[in-house]
């Protein structure tokens, strides 16, 4: 299994050191005051984005995390050492909820941006901190505080400008393959994609975007049915949603279909710029349709064996990404 886009985490972050009553004392000052340091706070543990990972899976095998606890306060003022943090990596677009209530904890999108989950505990204070003018010989300190003891819900939403949506031998997969430099599994059975794949597709003048190819969506793929479940948070950052149906198939029909599935999955999806490829037209003859399918978006006749339409498909997106919208 390469790919893991979900990992449930029990974390519990190191507790703060206890803080110190002590009382200077030195050959030449028999009555020195409180000089008891400061406790250590105890670790916490973060998440950390890496543009270069794609899969959570390796904390699939880092169920149960513990932090180091914050080390005791010393004489002479001297604070604990603080716990070491744990530190997970993981791909831009991961987010993560609290499991029992589904809280949101928030998201990592940029490199080297870090997300606290769980935070350790502050370290309790030495007694230097309770002199005052009436007691100046306090022989009490703080214990640390606990960390912070939670189970989180990680969760992986690839971040791609166009995200491919479409049933199973639909064609997403060998259409991602001629745009881009992606070489996903292509096969003639359902579900030959069963992870997500990534592209970039590159134009003239130095354009490019970033395409993913989702596994493909069955009816009802919302109530869990297939593989579709899985996959549909995926599709919930792509700014353009490319539809990609097989033109042997009916067509509007077909269309149809994967829009319900998105509304019922997520209504604001189709609020999303929308556009539909209609595949495999190397099989019709000239490269045309016997009849033009009625849909209520602009859609664009290709062909990812011979080249046909591609052009003008990467055009069609680009202005969706960056023009006037849907044409």
């Amino acid at each position: 299994m390469r790919f893991a886009d979900y990992a449930k985490l029990y974390l519990k972050a190191g507790d703060g050191g206890a803080g110190m009553a002590h009382f200077r004392r030195e050959k030449y000052v028999p009555r020195g005051g409180p000089d008891g340091g400061d406790g250590g706070s105890g670790g916490s543990i973060k998440l950390e984005g890496d543009a270069h990972m794609n899969t959570l899976l390796d904390l699939r095998y880092k169920k149960f995390l513990k932090a180091k606890k914050g080390q005791p306060g010393g004489s002479s003022q001297k604070t604990g050492k603080r716990g070491e943090d744990i530190v997970l990596r993981v791909p831009l677009g991961t987010v993560a909820y609290e499991s029992e209530t589904r809280r949101f904890i928030g998201e990592v999108v940029e490199p080297g941006e870090r997300l606290v989950l769980a935070k350790g505990g502050k370290g309790g204070l030495g007694n230097t901190h309770f002199k005052t003018a009436t007691n100046q010989t306090p022989d009490y300190a703080q214990p640390g505080e606990p960390g912070e003891e939670v189970v989180v819900e990680i969760e992986l939403k690839l971040i791609a400008e166009v995200g491919l949506v479409g049933f199973p031998n639909a064609g997403k997969s060998t259409l991602l393959s001629s745009l881009s430099a992606a070489r996903p599994k292509i096969a003639d059975y359902p579900f030959t994609t069963l992870e997500p794949n990534l592209g970039v597709v590159q134009m003239s003048d130095h354009r490019s975007f970033v395409m993913a190819d989702i596994p493909g969506i069955i009816e009802k793929a919302h109530e869990g049915k297939g593989l579709g479940l899985r996959f549909l948070r995926h599709i919930e950052r792509n700014k353009v949603l490319l539809f990609v149906i097989n033109g042997m198939s009916d067509v509007e029909e077909e269309y149809r279909v994967l829009c319900n599935e998105l509304h019922a999955y997520r209504k604001d999806l189709l609020d999303k710029p929308r556009l539909v490829a209609v595949t495999h037209l190397d099989l019709f003859p000239d490269h045309k349709m016997e009849e033009q399918p009625v849909l209520d978006v602009a859609f664009v006749p290709v062909s990812a064996v011979s080249g046909f339409g591609l052009d003008e498909l990467k055009e069609h997106i680009w202005e969706m990404l960056h023009g006037n919208g849907q044409k």
